[in-house]
């Protein structure tokens, strides 16, 4: 859950039994670069769960799942708006606090989803439909042995 990030002294974490990680490692295992890690914190999708003395960004796995969610939501076409939306109905269904509306609100965006996924396979298809084409055009050109010039045209040879 996105919250306000707490600092610890240098070497907390351990005393928290909570693993935590820098920028570098965070944004590695979720996918994603540093610089797009941080305009996602910069627009609400993120907080780092904590910050070091040194005032470094500190991720836990929890952040980890956050972040691996919101870049599977990417390919789907949902806007930064959109995503915290999705992020903040979703942090209030795992709080117990999901009234009627916010499984409604979730319900809608389930279907957005599912429709750009039916939309996204049939992008694919067309896709891998031009590259067999492809492919078979230039095995049928490969295979066939090269005529004499003219020989195509059905003409004979000047000689």
């Amino acid at each position: 859950m996105a919250g306000v990030a707490r600092t610890l002294p240098a070497g907390a974490a351990g005393h928290y039994g909570v693993r935590m990680m820098q920028i570098g490692e965070a944004a590695g295992r979720a996918g994603l670069s540093i610089r797009t890690l941080r305009h996602y914190e910069e627009a609400g999708l993120i907080t780092p769960s904590a910050r070091s003395d040194g005032g470094f960004r500190l991720y836990t796995e929890a952040d980890l799942g956050r972040l691996r969610l919101v870049r599977r939501m990417k390919p789907i076409g949902f806007t930064l708006d959109q995503m915290r939306e999705v992020l903040h109905l979703l942090d209030a269904l795992e709080s117990g606090a999901a009234t009627s509306a916010v499984r409604d609100r979730l319900a809608e965006f389930h279907a957005a989803a599912l429709q750009r996924v039916r939309t996204l396979r049939d992008e694919l298809a067309t896709a891998e439909e031009f590259v067999s084409r492809l492919e078979h055009q230039m095995s049928a050109r490969m295979t066939r042995p090269r005529s004499p010039a003219g020989a195509a045209t059905g003409r004979p040879r000047r000689s």
